[in-house]
């Protein structure tokens, strides 16, 4: 798992997120070309980026909505519990930052938890590359809770 755990093998969130941008900014569009089921696409690359983390003995909860447009994820890994709500911005929709703070906002009330991550997947037409627009802020939820927000 390399640098998003500790020596001791506990998941540090901050070094996740980091690697994960890393990633995401160097493979996204590359992974979502090869892609053949566009539509999620980049739900199944951010799942099997923690697919690393379940192999070292985390696990990775799914909640899927169908027809709301909702798939919350849980990564449990020793003593962290990550909850993490992506979204995919699509052309002619509006920006899903304010329903998925909402949203996140519910999920971590249910798993008891203050502060995780919002992923939104800008898949609008006509944007700047992948590396040049990824990037991560950390926003307040209406309930006050603290999110990064990570705009790939």
């Amino acid at each position: 798992m390399g640098s998003s755990c500790t020596g001791s093998s506990r998941l540090d969130p901050a070094a996740l997120l980091d690697a994960f941008l890393a990633v995401w900014r160097r493979h996204g569009e590359p992974l979502l070309k090869s892609a053949p089921y566009h539509e999620i696409a980049p739900h199944l690359v951010l799942m099997a980026f923690l697919h690393r983390v379940i192999n070292g003995g985390g696990t990775l909860e799914c909640e899927y909505a169908i027809g709301m447009g909702r798939m919350d994820l849980c990564l449990r890994y020793g003593a962290v519990t990550l909850g993490l709500e992506p979204k995919v911005w699509r052309d002619g929709r509006p920006d899903p930052l304010a329903e998925g703070l909402i949203q996140l906002d519910d999920y971590l009330a249910g798993l008891g938890l203050d502060s995780r991550w919002l992923v939104i997947f800008d898949r609008r037409a006509g944007q700047p590359p992948i590396a040049e627009r990824t990037d991560s802020a950390t926003r307040i939820s209406p309930r006050g809770r603290s999110i990064h927000v990570i705009r790939a």
